[in-house]
């Protein structure tokens, strides 16, 4: 339990410092209004940690794009601006990655999860692949994630595909070229008859063929039951030091146990064409949108300043003060009867309890986006942290059970 009062934050810091965990409880502690209590201060835990098979990370990166209104207010999250020349594409067009191309359009009312947004259409973020040639490029959108320090964990997203053929929609991990897990979508494959997923991990095998990596054991196009461009779908992978596990709606579809990345790296999201009648083909025949609902990111750190703040955080590892990862029980809808409460997700970030007093993000680096309950970037309760993400090292990580 962490308290605002001066007295309760020097005896919580004395008694950490000793190397014991402090919990007040009501004999020892009169809770009141400035009273914050504390979850999840040993992590997050993907399965119950009674499970044999289970992985518990530190840290957390949730965004809720259905309510954030303005990409200037820290999120997290860095629209892209840069050109990659037709040749460097490897296509008969380049990519013209712009900020104009990321575009939020969240819920009119704030406190909606389905129905009516801003700017019309599905709420959400949209990454927007254009269908005139910018000279010899194609207007693309794309996004990175501020967290460089990302070393194992699971990591999701919510997203609904584009309607037009001639895009390649993706959401991946990164850490260089040949240290990458992508989820990659072609709308050339969306059809009523057959729909595609594409499982990659980039590898040095596939940068010695050119970075195509369906020439090498590491990639894995698998069917799906429903056409992505109609709907929302959670889309997952599950990082761990021997196997990267992929899963649509909380449902397992494959492993890959061989060229698992093992170094820090970071998330993107991106829409974009070249023309490769290959893999893109294109440009679309009109502009085109792939929207995205939510990330949620659960994730160990490389960062040494990290690891100290989690040590201090949970100085003995306690079960009880492990939370599991919700496995979404069903799609995140946003159209029939239910939507309000199926695109009505779970976010750590979001959940105060009851009362209104308990943080399930306790020493959490957490982002203010004018959604309900998500806050401005700080470094709550024990240790510290500069006001800037840096360039950070890889180090080894500090906690993860794996069995």
């Amino acid at each position: 339990m962490l308290s605002v009062f001066t007295l309760g934050v020097f005896a919580t810091a004395s008694l950490i410092s000793n190397g014991e965990r402090n919990i007040f409880t009501y004999s020892q502690f009169k809770l009141t209004s400035e009273t914050v209590l504390a979850s999840c201060e040993c992590g997050y835990s993907v399965n119950s940690t009674t499970d044999e098979k289970h992985a518990v990370f530190t840290d957390l990166h949730e965004t809720d794009f259905l309510h954030i209104s303005d990409l200037n207010t820290p999120t997290g999250w860095r629209p892209q601006d840069y050109k990659v020349s037709p040749r460097d594409a490897r296509g008969p067009y380049g990519k013209s990655f712009s900020i104009a191309n990321v575009i939020p359009n969240p819920m009119k009312n704030n406190y909606d999860w389905a129905g009516e947004s801003a700017r019309g259409g599905d709420a959400g973020l949209q990454l927007w692949v254009r269908s005139k040639v910018q000279t010899v490029n194609v207007g693309s959108a794309e996004l990175a994630g501020d967290r460089q320090d990302m070393l194992y964990g699971s990591f999701r997203v919510a997203m609904k595909m584009s309607r037009y053929s001639g895009t390649c929609g993706a959401f991946f991990w990164y850490s260089t070229d040949t240290q990458e897990i992508d989820m990659e979508f072609l709308s050339k494959e969306f059809s009523d008859d057959k729909n595609t997923v594409n499982y990659v991990l980039q590898t040095p095998e596939s940068a010695a063929m050119g970075f195509d990596a369906s020439r090498t054991p590491y990639f894995k196009p698998l069917p799906l039951r429903f056409r992505p461009d109609q709907a929302f779908h959670e889309y997952r992978f599950d990082w761990t030091p021997h196997k990267v596990s992929f899963y649509v709606d909380g449902n397992w579809q494959y492993d890959m146990n061989q060229g698992v990345p093992s170094s820090p790296g970071h998330l993107v999201l991106n829409h974009w064409s070249n023309g490769d009648g290959n893999w893109s083909a294109g440009p679309p025949e009109l502009s085109t949108i792939m929207t995205i609902s939510y990330v949620k990111a659960y994730f160990n750190s490389s960062s040494s300043d990290r690891q100290i703040v989690y040590q201090k955080s949970c100085p003995v590892v306690d079960s009880s003060k492990i939370c599991r990862i919700p496995t979404l029980s069903a799609t995140p809808d946003n159209t029939g009867p239910n939507a309000n409460d199926t695109a009505h997700t779970y976010f750590f970030t979001q959940d105060r309890g009851e009362l209104g007093n308990d943080d399930h993000a306790p020493n959490q680096i957490v982002y203010d986006s004018s959604a309900v309950g998500v806050r401005w970037l700080s470094q709550k309760a024990t240790g510290s942290l500069p006001n800037t993400v840096v360039t950070l090292i890889a180090t080894a990580m500090y906690f993860v059970i794996l069995v």
